[in-house]
């Protein structure tokens, strides 16, 4: 079922437990994770975001998304991930999208916070929600040089402000693979969590230890979003349906699908404590 991303999440935060995004790219994906998610009998998020809209449209994401949402057995949010322009999360409002990630995270304070109030005033008339990032977690190749951490101190006047309904934080992850794994500031986790009393969201979950994640779970986050790992099993799938003899594409989707399925049931299983 097509579900609201704050109906979601709250029931994560409020259990200490997770849930999972997943970013796809094509209906394969979107089978793969919805499929695993289905037999774990938990909620999950599918997202694209706004870089990635050269190689899936929004509309064409929202055709093929949209409906295998609605027809799942379990919520399912959908979700547009850095949006960064007014115009393009409303686009996503209207196609339907149940809440949009509206990153200002590298403009200073003031500039964020009105930009994202403006956006969640016409999100919750849509009945989306609308998560933001306060402090910025860069990709990984930048990390060491443009690592701006969430300050607590600033959470709970940011999220009572705008208005948001998940806030995701910077506390040591980044975007992309890993060279080694990251150190993350749980006590920093704890803190926004206890200042905001709203979902957190970890982006660069892709690469994270078990441990890691139960930890950063543990200390307050309820969503975790993965794209790069997701990406890799998909293509994994390729190449060993290539190792196999397959030479057609038709006949290769199904080792995507399985590859993907696996991969987010063992980190869907892991997010809901299962």
């Amino acid at each position: 079922m097509l579900a609201n991303l704050k109906y979601i999440l709250e029931p994560a935060r409020q259990k200490k437990t997770c849930v999972g995004q997943f970013n796809v790219l094509t209906r394969g994906m979107a089978r793969g994770v919805i499929d695993a998610a289905e037999e774990a009998k938990v909620p999950v998020v599918l997202g694209i975001e706004e870089d990635q809209l050269d190689i899936c449209s929004m509309q064409d994401f929202a055709a093929f998304v949209l409906p295998m949402a609605e027809n799942a057995s379990v919520p399912v949010a959908v979700h547009f991930d850095h949006g960064f322009s007014v115009d393009r999360c409303a686009e996503a409002l209207r196609l339907g999208f149940t809440s949009v990630n509206y990153d200002r995270s590298q403009d200073p304070l003031d500039q964020n916070e009105f930009a994202v109030a403006g956006l969640a005033h016409v999100a919750h008339a849509f009945g989306a929600s609308v998560e933001a990032e306060l402090g910025h977690t860069p990709t990984a190749d930048e990390a060491d040089g443009t690592y701006a951490y969430t300050v607590p101190e600033q959470a709970e006047e940011f999220v009572r402000k705008t208005k948001v309904d998940a806030l995701a934080v910077a506390v040591g992850t980044a975007h992309g693979e890993y060279k080694t794994q990251p150190s993350l500031d749980y006590d920093r986790i704890k803190k926004v969590a206890e200042a905001v009393k709203i979902p957190l969201v970890l982006h660069g979950g892709s690469g994270l230890s078990d441990k890691t994640v139960r930890e950063a779970i543990a200390s307050g986050i309820s969503k975790i979003d993965i794209f790069t790992d997701i990406n890799l099993a998909c293509f994994q799938g390729d190449i060993q349906a290539y190792n196999d003899g397959i030479r057609m594409k038709s006949q290769a989707i199904p080792y995507e699908l399985h590859a993907v399925k696996v991969y987010a049931a063992e980190k869907i299983r892991l997010f809901a404590g299962l």
